[in-house]
């Protein structure tokens, strides 16, 4: 048996050679705060914020069924804490819950391979009803904030502790996220 090849020696590897140039450039970068804020500015996505008590105020008529929007993330974090997405959603809102999800999405777990496999099928499941969308493209993120965003003050549902919580609800509501 020989000896296993070497890669070559690391200590000849090439340093990259720093000029006056890209070091005024640095400072300038980090100095010139009025700079940073501008290019914030241009990036725009702000979504408005909206009280979630206001939910109620504009929805007098909500009741169970819930019909809850689910993400790719939130799939694939509730496979990493192994959450049952239905049974926990009910365990959150104490009523039957109704996991939605849009063409994005499915479209976004089915770009994303084998990796997201187990995700995929979860997806397809048949007790997932699937939101047709109209827009172009297969923007998840955009699409959902774009439903969203037509109805004010929706709470938002995310993992704690290896279990779903939902953002404070108005205290007119019966039931709720439980607080630990």
């Amino acid at each position: 048996m020989g000896k296993a090849k070497s890669k070559g020696p690391k200590f000849a590897a090439v340093k990259k050679i720093i000029t006056k140039k890209t070091i005024n450039k640095y400072k300038e970068d980090v100095l010139n705060h009025k700079k940073k804020d501008a290019d914030k500015e241009k990036l725009g996505r702000n979504v408005p914020q909206v009280s979630s008590a206001l939910f109620f105020s504009y929805n007098t008529a909500l009741g169970p069924p819930y019909r809850v929007i689910v993400d790719t993330n939130f799939i694939n974090f509730s496979i990493q804490n192994k959450l049952d997405l239905e049974k926990g959603m009910m365990d959150c809102l104490y009523a039957k819950c109704t996991p939605c999800i849009t063409d994005c999405v499915m479209a976004e777990l089915e770009k994303l391979g084998q990796k997201y496999r187990v995700a995929l099928r979860i997806a397809k499941d048949p007790r997932f009803q699937i939101l047709a969308c109209t827009h172009k493209g297969t923007y998840a993120d955009d699409c959902i904030v774009e439903r969203v965003t037509q109805v004010p003050g929706v709470p938002i549902m995310y993992i704690t502790r290896h279990r779903y919580s939902i953002e404070r609800l108005p205290e007119a509501t019966i039931g709720g996220a439980p607080r630990i």
